[in-house]
């Protein structure tokens, strides 16, 4: 397994869109949310949001699905 960054959210987003991956059967994984909270820096520092390699594209499509049914 070789992670990579689907990208960078809010604290809370983040948190929901690991929940989203995850209820699809995309493991994914939330980093920096520790520094995020405790530096301070609510807004500064992105929590990202973490995939496998293999998973990257199909989290990316779902992503692009998930922001045309807000829309």
């Amino acid at each position: 397994m070789s992670l990579v960054e689907l990208g960078g959210y809010s604290y809370p987003e983040a948190h929901i869109i690991v929940g989203r991956l995850e209820s699809e059967g995309i493991p994914a994984i939330a980093f920096d949310a520790g520094t995020h909270m405790a530096e301070g820096s609510f807004r500064l520092i992105p929590v990202r949001v973490m995939v496998d390699e293999y998973d990257l594209a199909r989290a990316q499509g779902l992503l692009k699905e998930w922001a045309g049914d807000s829309a």
